[in-house]
């Protein structure tokens, strides 16, 4: 198994607008290749081992709000870098215990190669504490945001979900959202970059040439 066959040992963190890097690999739900998911948006997150007490809080708001990923035709992709009987055992234990199934599939990275093809992973990392990254990639495995937490600190879902919505809406509307943006709410033009435009603005009495909303 070759995650990513063309990455170097110790790559750059990706940035925005890359594209994300294409691997395959065994999951708890058969083998996936990340162009599995082409055509549609995907929300790619990791975690440095299994049975740690954050990830499995995650794992669980993640599996509960599920649904409201699949609503914005956003599929769920985890990966940690144990193995894949280690993840069974962890996704089994969190089903008898808590009553919840993890119903999306975790990647298995025992050699640390996706995390490093990611750029998760410093050359001189002394462990695996930085694989904490979440990617939202577009329909075409386009990487448009990310986010990175430390182990003592969890995600939040329901940011994510904001996140998944605000691009979508971007994308839809050519406007921006503006701070803690909800879906069905106003969104903001685009600012003029040429001089004859943004003399030629008019701005209503709550705005200014360069901060404008978008009529209906």
């Amino acid at each position: 198994m070759d995650p990513i066959a063309s990455a170097t040992p110790s790559p750059p963190p990706l940035r925005q607008n890359e594209r994300a890097p294409e691997f395959r690999a065994r999951s708890t739900q058969g083998d996936i290749a990340l162009s599995d998911y082409r055509g549609r948006w995907l929300l790619f997150f990791s975690h440095p081992a299994d049975f740690t007490p954050v990830c499995t809080s995650e794992f669980i708001a993640f599996a509960q709000a599920r649904p409201r990923f699949e609503a914005l035709g956003c599929a769920l992709l985890a990966l940690s870098v144990d193995g894949l009987y280690s993840h069974l055992a962890w996704i089994r234990d969190i089903h008898e215990r808590f009553g919840v199934t993890i119903d999306f599939p975790i990647l298995e990275d025992p050699s640390m190669a996706i995390a490093q093809g990611y750029g998760m992973l410093a050359a001189d990392a002394a462990d695996s504490s930085t694989a904490r990254v979440t990617y939202v990639i577009d329909p075409d495995g386009i990487i448009r945001a990310m986010t990175w937490y430390p182990m003592s600190v969890g995600r939040s879902v329901d940011e994510l979900l904001r996140l998944v919505a605000a691009l979508q809406a971007s994308d839809r509307q050519g406007a921006s959202t503006p701070e803690g943006w909800q879906p069905g709410e106003r969104m903001l033009e685009p600012v003029a970059v040429d001089a004859s435009t943004a003399l030629d603005i008019e701005p209503a009495a709550d705005e200014t040439w360069y901060y404008r909303w978008r009529r209906p």
